[in-house]
Formats: structure tokens, C-alpha cells, sequence
């Protein structure tokens, strides 16, 4: 909407209104749009938090028989509101909606792929709340919920002459050219396992307060790069990227995603007033899968979403390890005291902050070394 104000600098004769030119450029929208949903939450949050205690929309916890010493660390947590992830998404959209261009399909794409995710964890949050356990949807229907998010996004692009050749292709890091040119109608189980696969790896890291916030904010900010670079088409080229001349307006949206993450954070920093819920993390997990496959950085975000793919392996590790040890020897065993592996090391001994802090820090590293791949080619 905002991007329309440039028109009032054509053929202006002032310097005032040729200063409306700045809202032609992606980079001045994008910083604007990450200001826009940062304020926004800061300025809606606590009356979000009133109201969710309002409705008694507390988180369940886990009892000792489910998961043993661990209640005792997290027991004060009972209570706190869920469903925060609404904070998330209510400002990402707004923003998004004033500071991108409408006229992009592919904006409308990702934030259909934003909320039709975010509906679908609220629902989980829903039944966990109103059944005061932390059962919610089965897994089934999740699957089911995100498979259909991942066959829209990839009728868009499979069933588009001016997308479906390039979409078809499989990029790998670190590589000029594709891996395989043309994947067929494989590339929409591709595309499925890409948004299927982040959507939960992100789930499985809302776990400590901060932790899937703070990590949602450096994977952001490096596919804000580079979908700035895949839209740019002297910038992919010279660094040898696949180009697609609509991913660059795709950065705005990346970057409101930055600010209202920051602004969430504000809130749910070690003790939290406020958690995400599966509302905020099957969104966000969704979001990353497709700007991934909106910029054909698909396996690029094994590395910069490290941690939440660390995250993801512990469970997969820990579930197959008990399941084989199980029929082996007649009873299962854990690589893991406790996955996700953010809860190994509480039951470690690593403080909360010190758990979160680190892996924090391994997820900038993780964004770093994805942006670094950008050369090596």
C-alpha cells in the first residue's frame, strides 16, 4: 500500500515531494515494515496478554509421569497464556500489507502459507487448553493440515509456465548450476517434506522461553538476504543464484517477520508472560519453508535453520533409538535424557537462560554460515 506513495514523486518539483521516491525501494520498506510490526507489538502486546488470561487460555504443562524431573524446572510455567503467536501474526500481516507491494502474487502466497498454518496450530492450542492437557490435534491431522498448505504452494508454482522450469530444479549449496534440472511432479512431495518438515522443526523448538523467537529472528533475517539477492537480478547473477524477479519483495515480509519477533520477544524472554504456541511455531515453521521455495534456497535451510533441524533430529534420533531398542532387547532406551534436545541439557544442568543464550548463539552462527554459501559456489 505504502509503495504506491513513490507515484507522488514523478515529476514533483520539490524536494519534498521527490523525498516520497524512497518508498519505491524494497530495502526502505523492508526496514520500515520490521519498525511497523516491532511498534505494533510493543504497543498491542500487553493488552494481547490481558486478554488471553482474560479468556483463561493458560498453557498446560506436563505432569511428573509424563515427563518426571523436568516438571520440576518448568511447573511455575503452568498458567502462563498461550496462542501469543496471534501477537506474531497479526502484526506480520499488517505490516506486510503496508509496506509490500500488492500487486506480487507471491507475497499473497507466503502469508495464505503464514496464516493457514497459524489456524491450524491455534486449533492445536484450542484443544489443549479447553481439554487442559497437552494432547491437542493428532498428528495425522496436522500432517494433513500442512500437506494441504504444501499442495497450494506448489500448484502456484508447478502449474505456472513462467515458474514450473525453474521450480522443477533442485539447488544445492554451494553449487552454480542445479543438482537435478527438472524433478518433475516430484517436486511437490519435495516441496511438502520442505514445508512439512520446517513447520514441525520449529514446533519442536518452542520449548524455553525465547528460545524458537529468538532463532525465528536470525533465520529471517538471512532469507530477508536472500531473497533480496534472488530478486535482484545483477546481484544473482554475479553470485551465480537462481532469479526470480518477484522474490526480492518477499524481504519486506521476511523483515516483518523480524520485528514482530523482536517485539514477541519483549514478552517472552525468560519468565515469559506470553508463550507462541503451536499458533505461532507451525506458522513461522511454515512461513520458512515457503520463502525457501520461493527463492530455490530449499536445502540452504537445513543450514541457516540449523537449530531448529538439530532440534528436530534429537526427537527423530530419540524416537527411533527407544523403538528399535524396544523390539531388540524388550525394552527402550534413549540416546537423549529427554528430547527435544534443548530439555537434554536442563536435565544437564544448564540453567534456562544459559540453554537459551547458547542456542541463540549457535543459530546466528548457523545464519552466518548459510550467507557465507552465497560465495562458495
Amino acid at each position: 500500500m505504502m509503495y504506491y506513495l513513490h507515484s507522488l514523486s514523478i515529476g514533483a518539483g520539490s524536494e519534498f515531494w521527490r523525498a516520497f521516491n524512497v518508498f519505491q525501494y524494497i530495502s526502505f520498506r523492508a526496514v520500515a515494515a520490521a519498525l511497523t510490526a516491532f511498534l505494533l507489538s510493543l504497543l498491542l502486546g500487553g493488552r494481547v496478554i490481558r486478554r488471553l488470561i482474560s479468556l483463561k487460555l493458560g498453557q498446560p504443562i506436563r505432569t511428573a509421569e509424563e515427563v518426571h524431573k523436568l516438571s520440576e524446572l518448568h511447573g511455575g510455567k503452568a498458567g502462563t497464556p498461550t496462542m501469543g503467536g496471534v501477537l506474531i501474526l497479526g502484526t506480520v500481516l499488517v505490516a506486510s500489507l503496508l509496506w509490500a507491494r500488492p500487486d506480487n502474487s507471491v507475497v499473497w502466497l507466503l502469508l495464505f502459507a503464514l496464516t493457514a498454518c497459524g489456524l491450524l496450530g491455534f486449533w492445536d492450542d484450542y484443544l489443549k487448553v479447553s481439554k487442559k492437557n497437552a494432547a491437542g490435534i493428532s498428528e495425522r491431522t496436522k500432517l494433513v493440515g500442512q500437506a494441504a498448505v504444501a499442495l497450494v504452494v506448489a500448484g502456484f508454482f508447478l502449474t505456472n509456465p513462467a515458474l514450473q522450469v525453474q521450480a522443477r530444479a533442485l539447488y544445492v549449496p554451494f553449487m552454480k548450476g542445479p543438482l537435478l534440472i527438472n524433478m518433475g511432479w516430484g517436486a511437490a512431495g519435495f516441496f511438502a517434506l520442505v514445508i512439512i518438515g520446517s513447520s514441525n522443526a520449529v514446533n519442536l523448538t518452542d520449548g524455553l522461553d525465547g528460545l524458537a523467537a529468538g532463532c525465528t529472528i536470525t533465520t529471517a533475517l538471512a532469507y530477508s538476504v536472500l531473497t533480496y539477492v534472488a530478486g535482484n537480478e545483477k546481484i544473482a547473477q554475479y553470485l551465480q543464484l537462481p532469479y526470480y524477479d518477484f522474490a526480492g519483495e518477499l524481504s519486506v515480509v521476511c523483515m516483518a517477520l523480524v520485528g514482530a519477533s523482536f517485539g514477541f520477544l519483549w514478552f517472552n524472554c525468560h519468565p515469559a508472560k506470553v508463550f507462541m504456541g503451536d499458533t505461532g511455531s507451525l506458522a513461522i515453521g511454515g512461513f520458512f519453508g515457503v520463502v525457501a521455495i520461493c527463492c530455490k534456497q530449499e536445502l540452504l535451510l537445513v543450514v541457516v535453520g540449523g537449530v531448529f533441524v538439530l532440534e528436530a533430529l534429537s526427537v527423530l534420533i530419540q524416537r527411533s533409538w527407544f523403538k528399535f531398542t524396544r523390539k531388540m532387547y524388550g525394552e527402550g532406551r534413549r540416546v537423549f535424557l529427554m528430547s527435544p534436545i534443548h530439555h537434554h541439557f536442563e536435565l544437564k544442568g544448564w540453567k534456562e537462560n544459559t540453554v537459551i543464550v547458547r542456542f541463540w548463539i549457535l543459530s546466528v552462527m548457523c545464519a552466518l554460515l548459510g550467507l557465507a554459501t552465497l560465495k562458495l559456489r
